[in-house]
């Protein structure tokens, strides 16, 4: 499996698997804010030896994604915490707090120490430093059974992990997150989600991707990069509601302009499937007039994507005069060939209509960033199986 790095909007992630008759099978996910009844959410910060120098105790380091405002002071893990720690604690947590604990402390690096339970507002004041007693190994499980095993009631949980390195209980963890994929695949266990972020130059990615791509009934982990996140969302970009519909129609096509899934009928669904020839380079995305090309190889330049122009119908004169609603064109043919590639990408996406966010060509730009349930009387959040279509608890 391949999950593309670079991923533009509005998609939170790509990935390639390997498929038969020469075949690759396409799975991408439209960025959006998941909402649980219950759910609870936590975060473990690593404090193991080795983060000496992100918490600020030595030099080092090296600048994080402009998403996370640069530190005033050389601890790096801080302004991390504090963001997706608010971020949780406001828009995910039941409870408006989100429970922050240092996990690889102690001897061997197999305990944890339990920092709070932080609100949005305290986490954004707080200062995230060092543990008590940094630790001489990095053993990850013992932190996601602390959240599994406190949380074991709670109709879903949400958990994010903070390393800089290697992790030396990976096959211990592979193994207790097969049985707890099975056991919430059975019903034995609420489902959870759980995301490694790596920070600093030394992250073991192989180890990330090792428990991303993971076999198993459900799909526990993701794995993020600090350094190449757009924007928080990207935390649940693989927490997706199968059901949800972000446009009323929308279609999938080849880099021959051949429709390979068309959606005129069911509506875009925020959980994108298709099958693309091995060799492909990029599909597009039509939606609401907008045709938004994605790479399929990291590093490719697809053609630029389009917006559709606005456009101006004559209405009568109002009997008092209104404020006008400020407007976004889309940029000309040379103001893309010289724009910044995410900037063009901001601007497509901003150019849409919006005018009319009732109406059947809403922009689903300009939805609410939770999911629409009044379609299905399933759980609002489904974690993807790695089998064919098993059926869903």
């Amino acid at each position: 499996m391949s999950q593309l790095k670079q991923v533009v909007d509005p998609f939170g992630e790509v990935n390639v698997y390997p498929a038969a008759n020469g075949q690759v099978r396409v799975v991408a996910t439209i960025l959006m804010k998941p909402h649980k009844e219950g759910a609870q959410t936590g975060i473990a910060l690593d404090g193991s030896g080795s983060m000496r120098k992100l918490y600020g105790l030595e030099a080092g380091g090296r600048p994080l994604s402009s998403i996370f405002a640069p530190p005033k002071h050389s601890n790096e893990i801080t302004p991390v915490a504090q963001k997706i720690c608010a971020y949780l604690a406001r828009n995910i947590d039941a409870d408006e707090g989100t429970t922050v604990i240092y996990w690889a402390v102690g001897p061997g690096g197999s305990q944890i120490q339990e920092i709070g339970d932080f609100s949005a507002d305290e986490a954004e004041r707080h200062t995230f430093g060092p543990p008590k007693d940094f630790g001489t190994g990095t053993q990850l499980l013992p932190a996601v059974r602390y959240f599994v095993e406190r949380f074991k009631e709670a109709p879903w949980g949400f958990y994010v992990f903070i390393t800089d390195g290697e992790l030396h209980d990976l096959d211990e963890v592979m193994a207790y997150s097969k049985q707890l994929a099975q056991d919430i695949a059975s019903g034995r266990r609420k489902p959870v989600k759980l995301v490694l972020i790596g920070v600093g130059p030394d992250v073991a990615e192989a180890q990330m991707e090792a428990l991303d791509d993971l076999e198993a009934p459900v799909d526990l982990w993701d794995h993020k990069l600090a350094s190449e996140m757009r924007v928080l969302e990207e935390i649940f970009a693989e927490v997706v509601d199968k059901n949800a519909r972000i446009a009323d129609h929308g279609r999938i096509l080849d880099a021959n302009g051949r429709v390979v899934k068309n959606y005129s009928d069911v509506g875009l669904p925020a959980y994108l499937e298709f099958y693309l020839p091995a060799d492909s380079k990029y599909f597009t995305l039509e939606v609401n007039g907008a045709t938004i090309h994605q790479a399929l190889v990291d590093g490719y330049t697809p053609p630029p994507s389009h917006a559709p122009q606005r456009v101006t119908t004559a209405t009568p004169a109002p009997s008092a005069p209104a404020a006008a609603k400020p407007t976004t064109a889309a940029p000309t043919p040379a103001q893309a060939a010289t724009s910044p590639p995410k900037l063009r990408e901001q601007e497509m996406i901003e150019a849409l209509p919006v005018d009319d966010v009732s109406g059947p060509d809403a922009e689903w730009k300009n939805l609410p960033l939770e999911l629409d349930t009044s379609r299905t009387n399933q759980p609002d959040i489904e974690l993807e199986r790695r089998s064919n279509d098993s059926p869903r608890r």
